[in-house]
C-alpha cells in the first residue's frame, strides 16, 4: 500500500538524515520509554486516528494497513537498531511524532486515491 511508494523512500531519507538525533544517546534506566517503544507508541497513536477517520476501511483494507505498519516498524527497527534500547530523548520524541505524522499523510493519501475514483 505505502512501503511501496516512492513517497515512503522520502521519508526513509528524511529519517536517514537526522541520524544524527540518535548518536551519543546512551540508555538512561529511569527515563520513561525506549526509542522503540516510543516508533510503536507514535505509530499506533497515528494508525488509530487514521482509522477512526476513515470508517470506510474494509477489514481486509484495516488489515494491510496494520501489516503496512508492521513493515514501517520492522524497518525503524533496522534502522536504530543501536539504539533501539536507549532512553528516548525529548528532541527524538519530537521527531517520532512527526515521522509517525509523515507515515499517516502516506496511508491518508493511499486511502483516498483508492476510496475515490
Amino acid at each position: 500500500m505505502v512501503t511501496n511508494t516512492e513517497g515512503y523512500i522520502h521519508i526513509i531519507e528524511y529519517l536517514t538524515a537526522h541520524l544524527s538525533l540518535f548518536e551519543n544517546s546512551a540508555h538512561n534506566a529511569q527515563a520513561q520509554s525506549s526509542v522503540l517503544e516510543a516508533i510503536e507508541e507514535e505509530m499506533s497513536e497515528q494508525i488509530i486516528i487514521l482509522c477512526n477517520q476513515n470508517q470506510a476501511l474494509d477489514f481486509n483494507q484495516r488489515n494491510t494497513i496494520i501489516r503496512e505498519v508492521d513493515a514501517i516498524v520492522y524497518d525503524l527497527q533496522e534502522i536504530l537498531s543501536g539504539v533501539a534500547n536507549n532512553s528516548v530523548t525529548n528532541e527524538q520524541l519530537a521527531f517520532f511524532k512527526e515521522f509517525a505524522m509523515l507515515i499517516k499523510n502516506l496511508f491518508d493519501t493511499e486511502i483516498h486515491r483508492q476510496l475515490i475514483p
